[in-house]
């Protein structure tokens, strides 16, 4: 383990490579979590057309954005734990992560 204080240039050679991947998995984990949230979002009916206000193909377009902001906000307050498990995927075998 290193010592949090140490500036980046005292780390061990390659920890700094070790940590840009560990938050770049961290983060491709993130939204791959958004983006099955989203998916199911929709086929949840979130963000459908009503009847009474059928805004036509711009409405659907901009529901989708809607619906992925929405998603990227639950993963941000912890989402559903999907992204945890891939990260755990990705790493398994991996002792620095």
């Amino acid at each position: 383990m290193t010592d949090p204080l140490l500036p980046v240039t005292a780390l061990p050679a390659g920890t700094r490579a070790r940590q840009d991947e560990t938050t770049a998995l961290r983060r491709l984990s993130g939204e791959m979590e958004a983006s099955f949230l989203s998916e199911m979002l929709g086929m949840a009916g979130l963000g459908d057309v009503s009847d009474s206000f059928g805004g036509g193909i711009g409405e659907d377009q901009f529901a989708s954005f809607l619906r992925q902001e929405q998603a990227e906000a639950m993963v941000r307050k912890g989402g559903i734990g999907l992204a945890e498990s891939l990260f755990r995927a990705m790493t398994e075998g991996r002792h620095d992560h």
